[in-house]
């Protein structure tokens, strides 16, 4: 049987601040994991435009991607459902702004935590994926890439003004 794969398109955000990492806690079907913030990627955005977006919407922090960290791929098997989810994740790292005061986070984020790259190692099982610390050992390695080498066609853009089916 012929059937196309089609991997799940994610973006992320290595936010650090002297020495921490901000990551958030979110609620999931696996029960509560610790994760970047990150999420899928929506019609019309590029990569870095996605990545400001999560960052906002699940740590009320302004987010200005500057680097590319790389494109990962990771494979998931949820156990509740044995549903077998293979993601590719674009990370980026860049400057962490300003607090939004009075933000709520979005659904299914408990928490937000400054924490230690130590302390991100020593929770390794409770990580929603082995991209955490994958992406925080890019990061502190000193792993850079222009935000030019993920290159977005103005074509995606124009997909965004078209109206999409119900």
């Amino acid at each position: 049987m012929d059937q196309r794969w089609k991997p799940s398109v994610t973006v992320a955000a290595v936010m650090e601040r002297g020495g921490r990492f901000l990551l958030v806690e979110e609620e999931t079907s696996e029960g509560l994991r610790l994760n970047n913030p990150a999420g899928h990627l929506e019609l019309g955005e590029s990569p870095a435009e996605g990545c400001a977006r999560e960052a906002l919407e699940e740590t009320a922090h302004v987010f200005r991607p500057t680097h590319s960290l790389g494109v990962y791929l990771s494979r998931f098997q949820r156990p509740s459902t044995g549903e077998d989810i293979t993601y590719v994740r674009f990370a980026f790292c860049g400057e962490v702004g300003e607090h939004v005061a009075h933000r709520a986070l979005d659904t299914g984020i408990v928490r937000t935590l400054w924490m230690t790259p130590e302390e991100i190692r020593a929770s390794a099982e409770r990580h929603r994926s082995p991209l955490v610390v994958r992406c925080m050992e890019d990061y502190l390695r000193g792993v850079r890439y222009p935000l030019e080498v993920v290159y977005t066609d103005a074509a995606v853009k124009a997909l965004s003004d078209s109206p999409q089916p119900p």
